[in-house]
């Protein structure tokens, strides 16, 4: 970037609004922000770019570069180096013979923009980089994507703070602007509720339909008090200390939206929390996966997007059951024990108020017969009450043998030695249970 900057008095904008511009720098008209400058340096690159952050952290040990790379210091770029917990852009560069390198990031190096560019053979592709070597910085399609991602993202955190900050005076601690599709995150001294993270997300969204036009530094409605969530380093629409960001310079269709739960961190002897966020194109592309994921379960689970939720929780639900069902059937087992020529007669009785009761007895029956011997002898009734009944209420049954149907007064049928039945009415305990007992002891011999 060059040293050399003018303020000039703005025209046609508001006089809150300031203009910085430079005599050298041209603002590329092509959106595909190309600019034409030319080297002021460039060495060799033998580690990785060193790390960033804050004195008193603890920092990275830096990443050995995979490939051979310069170091190259232009004299206009429009290359956003790293800064202001924001990635840096990425870009191409091509150089007066028309091969075109790739620019992996930039780094902020003693107040110059270095870009650190990808080369073959070190030696030979040094001397297109030679100082004064006239060269064209493009951003590309990709490059250009991820540049808006950046400004949408880090826009939209700052009018996220603010709002949350102006409202509920909860400060923000930190924030990261993670890596696409991950969402964003600032850290705030408490975490907040479902309900109010609905109220700042709703608002801050008011905000952006109410004025399109504003810049998210920007104060200028006292009558909604908005003036009031600007932060300390703000003053007359422009920050005392530089952001170091990219952002877009109105929040004209930002689209915020803040997934509604918190995440509680402790540290030492205080806890923050974080609130995850989405906006722009992140938030398109995160309900777009997030579509295709529901699709994809639904049909796994044969049922519509809509019943997902319910259907996962009938599958959680039925998975305890059949482990419950295993559990019961090898109690029945294990009371069973090894015959000796006598037939094994049990009556289990269960109170169950769940949406299936007889396809519970099913599993437990199924369970069983899979662990009984093909020869053992037996007679199993299994049975099933709700907790609240009435004359009208159904109660079910699962047993291995038909007698049971002329006794009850049951519906029902069944195949080979397996039948089951529903018996309308209220159960008792001193005349069904009696009646089971009976057909019990009636079977007598050993059951064939």
């Amino acid at each position: 970037m060059s040293a050399a900057a003018i303020v000039l008095s703005p025209s046609t904008t508001p006089p809150t609004y300031h203009r910085i511009a430079s005599p050298t720098l041209k603002l590329p008209s092509n959106p595909r922000l190309t600019i034409p400058t030319t080297v002021v340096s460039c060495t060799i690159s033998q580690s990785g770019p060193p790390p960033s952050g804050r004195k008193g952290k603890k920092a990275p040990v830096p990443a050995t570069l995979e490939a051979p790379t310069l170091q190259v210091i232009l004299h206009d770029t429009v290359v956003f180096p790293e800064g202001g917990g924001q990635p840096s852009d990425t870009a191409s560069i091509e150089t007066g013979d028309g091969h075109i390198w790739k620019v992996t990031q930039a780094k902020c190096h003693g107040g110059h923009a270095v870009h650190y560019v990808q080369v073959g053979e070190v030696e030979t592709d040094l001397l297109q980089f030679a100082p004064a070597a006239k060269v064209v910085v493009t951003l590309g399609d990709a490059d250009r994507n991820r540049r808006y991602d950046h400004m949408t993202m880090h826009t939209s955190q700052h009018l996220l703070s603010a709002v949350i900050e102006a409202r509920l005076n909860i400060p923000t601690l930190s924030w990261s602007l993670t890596e696409v599709p991950a969402p964003c995150y600032v850290e705030l001294a408490r975490s907040m509720t479902e309900d109010e993270i609905q109220a700042i997300q709703t608002e801050a969204n008011q905000y952006e339909m109410d004025k399109p036009n504003e810049p998210d530094e920007q104060s200028s409605d006292p009558a909604r008090g908005f003036n009031k969530v600007i932060p300390a380093d703000y003053t007359g629409g422009v920050m005392r200390v530089v952001c170091c960001g990219t952002h877009w310079p109105t929040l004209h269709n930002l689209q915020l939206f803040s997934i509604p739960q918190t995440e509680t961190l402790a540290r030492f002897n205080t806890a923050s929390a974080r609130l995850y966020f989405f906006a722009g194109p992140r938030l398109v592309q995160h309900l777009t996966n997030t579509h295709i994921q529901l699709v994809a379960t639904a049909a796994n689970l044969s049922c519509g997007a809509p019943q997902v939720p319910t259907r996962v929780e009938q599958k959680r639900v039925e998975d305890l059951e059949f482990e419950l069902a295993k559990r019961t059937a090898r109690n029945l087992l294990e009371e069973m024990g090894p015959q000796s020529g006598q037939a094994f007669f049990k009556h289990v009785h269960r109170v169950d108020d769940s949406v299936n009761p007889l396809g519970f007895l099913s599993t437990i029956a199924s369970a069983f017969a899979r662990l009984v011997l093909s020869e053992s002898q037996y007679l199993v009734i299994l049975s099933s009450t709700s907790s609240s009944q009435s004359a009208t209420g159904t109660n079910v049954f699962f047993l291995s043998w038909a007698q049971m149907k002329g006794k009850l007064r049951v519906k029902g049928g069944g195949k080979g030695t397996r039948w089951s039945g529903k018996f309308s009415g209220v159960w008792k305990e001193g005349r069904e249970d009696m009646i089971v007992s009976g057909v019990l002891q009636a079977a007598g011999n050993p059951y064939k």
